[in-house]
């Protein structure tokens, strides 16, 4: 039995128990006699139910998705002062118009929130399935001031960044060429929302400061660490520990 058939089986089994559950509590809520206790457990049980049974299914459509995610161009370019680009990116919009109609294909949605606090943007990119699971990540940034940017121009070059790196790490989208910004020979691809999250619980085991974590591996979030990255990360994070 492949992995896909075993969640979809896995995600059927939850619903069907989900349903007996209904039933349960439909009959509960028809006899005087059950207390208030016994039906707010039997609901909270439910909810319960159908967390796994939204979880099942967002992975499940997520791994028949991912095959299918394109390899985005890089149409826009970082430049040095003479003008001579050093380096390219996918533009947001690029990814934006590539990955949509996918999305809506396999029931996802991806959503952003964006904050500004002093001089940093923070961007959290949400992808939601139709059945209620949703994943997100957070991008926080400085202000992009490169450049003859006015404020307005700042603010928006950070969010279409985090737009960008937030949805490759939880796409895991590829693009074509070099995309790390000015440091030639790295690997564009970002860590995976599953490395995201496992260099995050690590780095809360050992106390780490993500925000003088990121400093040391010199990128703006962990969620933009190039994937080629990873392992070293995680050494270092073993090396603090061992510290202790």
């Amino acid at each position: 039995m492949t992995a896909l058939a075993t969640m979809e089986t896995s995600g059927s089994a939850v619903a069907d128990y989900s349903g007996g559950l209904l039933d349960v509590i439909a009959r509960a809520a028809r006899d005087p006699n059950v207390d208030i206790d016994k039906m707010e457990r039997l609901i909270a049980m439910q909810e319960r139910v159908q967390d796994r049974s939204a979880r099942a299914s967002y992975f499940a459509a997520l791994s028949v998705m991912q095959p299918g995610l394109p390899v985005v161009s890089e149409r826009g370019g970082i430049k040095d002062r003479n003008g001579n680009v050093q380096s390219t990116y996918a533009l947001w919009e690029d990814v934006n118009e590539a990955i949509r109609p996918i999305l809506a294909e396999h029931g996802f949605a991806l959503t952003f929130r964006v904050r500004r606090a002093d001089a940093e943007i923070s961007v959290t990119g949400v992808l939601s399935h139709r059945d209620g699971h949703f994943e997100e990540t957070e991008l926080t940034l400085p202000t992009d001031a490169s450049g003859s940017k006015n404020a307005v121009q700042a603010v928006g070059s950070s969010t279409s960044y985090g737009k960008r790196y937030t949805a490759f790490a939880l796409l895991n989208i590829t693009t074509t060429g070099e995309d790390d910004d000015g440091r030639r020979g790295g690997d564009p691809t970002p860590v995976s929302l599953e490395q995201l999250d496992e260099l995050q619980r690590r780095a809360s085991e050992v106390g780490a400061d993500l925000r003088r974590f990121c400093a040391h591996l010199k990128v703006h979030s962990l969620a933009v660490l190039p994937a080629s990255r990873y392992g070293e990360a995680l050494r270092k994070l073993d090396l603090k520990a061992a510290a202790k």
